[in-house]
């Protein structure tokens, strides 16, 4: 019931902290940060613990999943060149530095030290996007930085995952490698399979509530398959998900859509603010039960930790812009070089968050030297979140960013088509059809001018007007006990339904905070 308490409490704070988030543009990881701070700190906090396999599945496959459902092939083969620079090169020497950092100042051992680098080495893209989507940013910059969530996090949990086994199995450049060798392919196969096989079960479920669940059942039960087979549950997770990403929004209804959508992105946030609580409460317990020498030992250690993945990142970005660019002079690579300012924006982007907490507490209980790692990996959490995080703002505008507009005309060039292929499919009807034809038209024109339809449509304006009067009317009839609860909502829904199909793009959005 502590615990319980405690999640409440955390949650309410959230959601305070979550207004100044969003009245000063801070990323909300960063509140959800702080916040798990004070309610750690709070005398009556409970001592919770959390079974380290439970952890990585509950915490890391749904964002494995969120992140690798928005990550097209196409965009990885597009952008193969700063992804794998960012996402592979930058996770991996960043692991390698921090390492290096534990063995020479706290004496760690090899493996333990590896383990510590892969936890704080890949950046949280839900820090870096809820500050980004408020800013106009080149679009490819942008693209990069989203897809680098996906395949940062795969690099740094295999890099985790064959340390903690090493740790384990004194064999293991015989045993492990060679089941790590099996595991990457299987884990791809069975993902894929598994999507398959979600796409004919969920589309019969598909608008319902057991669909929904279904949604969690089949991620959870990928991850769970996976482990069970020995085989690597990230890359089965990242395979399921490209493929019910490919194949499966065409054949669900918009309701559905929007109806999973949004009950994801709930639960990708209430697992944000879960990681925060169980890492606040059980860094509280470390410190209380740490010697004052030890304590201050762990502090040296987890700001050199801090540091270190600071620097290794932005100096890597920047090497990167400075390589790329010498490589596009001459002639070598037709990767379009990036600009000092976007990659300095790229390397400053480093913020840490869920995986990293979940990853630390994913470590064994008797794992060594568990107690430091804990304390740098929050470290680093917290000080990435705090400085990058409110940094990151003021840093785009000083850079002066000039405004990209590739993606406003590509939304015009589309909306035009769409237009243009229901007017075609109008042509030749009967006369009966000509008012809607003059609609498709005037929506045309619209469209041509760069703005879209609903914006300045008058039609659309007088059907919500009608909306409005429809539900003073439906409330009144509901509090006059002219109408049931249940005809009430079934209309809401409806009128709800009616509503959207005629609100401007961007109104009423679910967010963040």
């Amino acid at each position: 019931m502590a615990f319980f308490e405690s999640m409440l409490t955390l949650l309410l704070v959230a959601i305070v902290f979550l207004q100044f988030s969003r009245k000063f543009r801070i990323p909300y990881p960063t509140m959800l940060a702080i916040a798990g701070i004070i309610v750690a700190a709070v005398p009556w906090a409970p001592n919770v613990a959390i079974d380290p396999q439970l952890a990585l599945a509950l915490l890391i496959a749904p964002v494995l999943f969120d992140a690798a459902y928005d990550l097209p092939p196409r965009t990885l083969k597009r952008n193969w060149l700063p992804l794998v620079s960012l996402a592979g090169i930058a996770v991996i020497l960043t692991a390698a530095a921090v390492a290096a950092v534990g063995v020479t100042i706290a004496g760690l051992p090899l493996a333990a030290a590896i383990a510590l680098g892969a936890i704080v080495a890949p950046p949280d893209a839900a820090a870096a996007t809820a500050m980004l989507d408020r800013f106009d940013l080149p679009r490819q910059t942008y693209v990069i930085l989203k897809g680098e969530s996906l395949l940062n996090d795969a690099v740094a949990l295999l890099i985790f995952s064959a340390a903690v086994a090493a740790v384990a199995n004194p064999a293991f450049f015989t045993g492990v490698l060679a089941e790590l060798t099996l595991a990457v392919p299987g884990g791809i196969i069975l993902g894929y399979l598994l999507g398959r096989l979600y796409m004919v079960v969920g589309l019969k479920l598909a608008g319902t509530l057991g669909g929904t669940l279904l949604e969690f059942v089949a991620t959870f039960g990928t991850w769970v398959i996976a482990e069970r087979l020995h085989l690597s549950a990230i890359l089965a997770i990242v395979a399921y998900a490209m493929v019910i990403a490919r194949y499966m929004p065409e054949r669900q209804t918009a309701r559905h859509r929007i109806h999973s959508y949004s009950v994801w992105e709930a639960a990708v946030f209430l697992l944000n603010v879960l990681a925060f609580l169980l890492m606040g409460l059980q860094v509280r317990q470390i410190v209380l039960d740490l010697e004052p020498g030890r304590l201050n030992f762990a502090i040296i250690l987890a700001t050199a930790v801090f540091v270190t993945v600071i620097a290794v990142r932005l100096a890597w970005v920047l090497l990167y812009n400075r390589v790329v660019t010498v490589l596009a002079a001459r002639g070598s690579t037709r990767q379009a070089a990036p600009s000092f300012a976007t990659s300095l924006i790229a390397g400053w982007c480093g913020m840490r968050g869920l995986v990293t907490l979940a990853t630390a507490l994913a470590l064994p209980i008797d794992f060594p030297d568990r107690d430091i790692i804990l304390l740098s990996a929050l470290a680093v959490v917290l000080g990435t979140l705090v400085v990058q995080g409110l940094t990151l703002g003021p840093l785009i505008r000083f850079l002066n960013f000039d405004p990209d507009t590739s993606l406003d005309r590509d939304l015009t060039r589309t909306r035009i088509a769409l237009i243009d292929a229901a007017l075609a499919e109008l042509h030749g009807l009967d006369k009966s059809t000509r008012i809607l034809r003059d609609v498709y038209t005037s929506e045309r024109e619209i469209a041509a001018d760069g703005k879209h339809p609903r914006e300045v449509s008058k039609l659309d304006k007088q059907r919500r007007r009608v909306i409005v009067a429809k539900r003073r009317k439906l409330a009144a009839m509901r509090r006059s006990d002219e109408i049931d609860d249940d005809v009430f909502h079934i209309l809401e829904q409806e009128l709800d339904w009616a509503e959207l199909a005629v609100l401007p793009p961007g109104r009423d959005e679910i967010v963040e905070s």
